[in-house]
């Protein structure tokens, strides 16, 4: 397939840390707008979701990573877990301190910002009750290294639950998706944001992304278990979620399909 002019190609994606750190940092000021603008305010729901599939509350600890401006910290936080949230872009991260403040406020429970690279992360072994990542993933440079610094540092029996843009299956709303997203978003993002060109990115990111079974292979290579997929709002999102195994029985994952949600 030729790409839409001013998108780059999956051989062009550049994810070394410089680049992506330096991309975000200078998007980070249209960030949450942009968000909210691009997903129909959806990005909440979607959020609130992941936080929910943790099943976690007052006094666990919880790692957001790749926590950008800090929304998934507060989704999580809201339902009363200490929240490590890491990035390394700290331009976005600097974001977050509000939300957190306000989060704190409300008689939540905590969210504190954390520079860290998610492929070397400052944690000892079994840290966290529980881990999220939301629509981060796909920028880190080394996918499988990602997954298995989260499995270190989840305790045996933690939870992990991951968003992340796919291509829908369905084939009227796949080409409808695929046409937004190389034509449209970039357009909007360019009148938006003044690095425009990171939205073009963004779609050549989600295309060429590990999905659904694949990356169910991918939390199985990293040790976690029990593995699973759950398309949301006609699959323009997936829901990932895996354990740390307690015991080694438990280590081989299995694919789960879900129902999918609106």
């Amino acid at each position: 397939m030729a790409p839409t002019p001013g998108t780059e190609t999956v051989s062009d994606l550049d994810k070394s840390g410089r680049t992506i750190r330096d991309m975000f940092a200078a998007v980070a000021p249209r960030y949450d707008l942009l968000n909210r603008l691009l997903s129909g305010w959806l990005d909440t729901w979607w959020r609130r979701i992941s936080a929910r599939a943790l099943s976690l509350g007052r006094g666990t600890r919880v790692l957001d990573l790749c926590a950008g401006t800090g929304d998934q910290a507060v989704a999580v936080g809201k339902r009363g877990p200490q929240v490590a949230a890491a990035d390394f872009c700290v331009p976005m991260l600097a974001l977050s301190r509000r939300k957190f403040d306000a989060l704190r406020a409300r008689g939540g429970g905590s969210a504190r910002p954390l520079a860290a690279d998610a492929l070397e992360l400052p944690f000892p072994d079994d840290s966290f009750d529980g881990a999220t990542v939301s629509f981060g993933l796909r920028n880190v440079a080394d996918l499988d290294t990602a997954l298995a610094e989260i499995h270190r540092v989840l305790v045996p029996g933690g939870r992990l639950a991951v968003l992340e843009f796919a291509v829908p299956r369905l084939p009227v709303i796949r080409h409808l998706y695929l046409f937004y997203f190389r034509a449209i978003l970039p357009w909007i993002g360019k009148l938006v944001s003044a690095r425009g060109s990171a939205y073009g990115y963004l779609s050549a990111s989600v295309l060429e992304f590990a999905q659904r079974g694949e990356f169910v292979a991918a939390m199985g290579r990293a040790g976690l278990a029990r593995g699973s997929w759950q398309d949301l709002t006609l699959g323009i999102v997936c829901l990932y979620q895996a354990v740390k195994p307690t015991h080694p029985s438990d280590d081989h994952p299995s694919k789960t399909h879900h129902q999918e949600l609106p």
